[in-house]
Parts: C-alpha cells; structure tokens; sequence
C-alpha cells in the first residue's frame, strides 16, 4: 500500500450507519486515498449486560458490523476492514493501536445528551494516544443504527 494512503480507525457501535457518520467518512475519503477500518467494542447492552455480557456483546457486535460495513464500504468507495474490540473503547482502541499503525481515528458517538463515550470523556482520552481525534455525533434519537441494530 502506498504511504499516501491514510489509515482511519473508525470507533463506532449503535451509530455504526449513522447518517453523520457516513457523511464525515464520505468527506474524508473524498479529501485523499484512505484505508478505513470499524472497530466495534463487544459491549453488551440491555439485560445482556446481566445476563452474559461476553456472548452477547460479541453477538451485538457482530450484527453491528453485518449490518455497517456495506454503508461505510458505499460512503468510502471501497472495501472497511471490521473488527471486534474489547467491551471498554479506550482499551478497544489502544489494542487495535497496538497491532497496526492508524493516522487517525473518527469516534462516532450518540447526541451528546445521550453519549456515555461524550460522558466518560473518550474523545480527550483517545486524542492523548498521539493521534488526531475527529468525534462524529449523531443528531438525533433516529439517527443512531438501523432498526435491526437497535
């Protein structure tokens, strides 16, 4: 791959197709060559998160992905990489971070009133990892995943 090319870790999970999202990928691939990849953290929600948290935030996981990466793959003009992280964001990142080099990293949240990442301060704690941090909020209650993601 040539180095002009830029790496773009996505962070994302119930606003994995998010209009905004695919908007701000679709802007970033228009601005030069970029490889992008969906890291989705394996976090269970709902009763899932009592239940078994493990299965099942792997299994929301996985539909996450089945169901974002042919919008992303559309939005970016070719083919995402995706990938299941650990439950945590900040540790998901690190370790993606750990196994390859990324030059920037868009983090895609809920609306700001309702962004446990926006809460927890993720973007600030990601961006003190070196890298350019580009925070993409969905704008409101419907625009976070598709039905079958919710």
């Amino acid at each position: 791959m040539s180095s002009t090319h830029r790496n773009v870790l996505i962070l994302a999970h119930r606003t994995a197709a998010a209009p905004a999202l695919l908007e701000a990928v679709r802007r970033r691939a228009q601005e030069g060559p970029c490889r992008f990849t969906l890291l989705v953290p394996s976090t269970a929600h709902g009763l899932h998160r009592v239940v078994d948290p493990q299965d099942h935030g792997r299994e929301e996981a996985e539909a996450v992905l089945e169901l974002a990466l042919p919008h992303l793959e559309e939005a970016a003009g070719g083919p995402v990489e995706g990938v299941i992280g650990d439950p945590e964001p900040l540790a998901a990142v690190e370790d993606a971070l750990n196994r390859e080099r990324f030059d920037e990293v868009m983090i895609s949240t809920l609306p700001t009133r309702v962004s446990r990442w926006l809460h927890l301060d993720l973007p600030r704690k990601v961006a003190g990892l070196g890298l350019p941090v580009t925070t993409v909020r969905a704008h409101g209650r419907g625009e976070g995943a598709p039905d079958a993601m919710r």
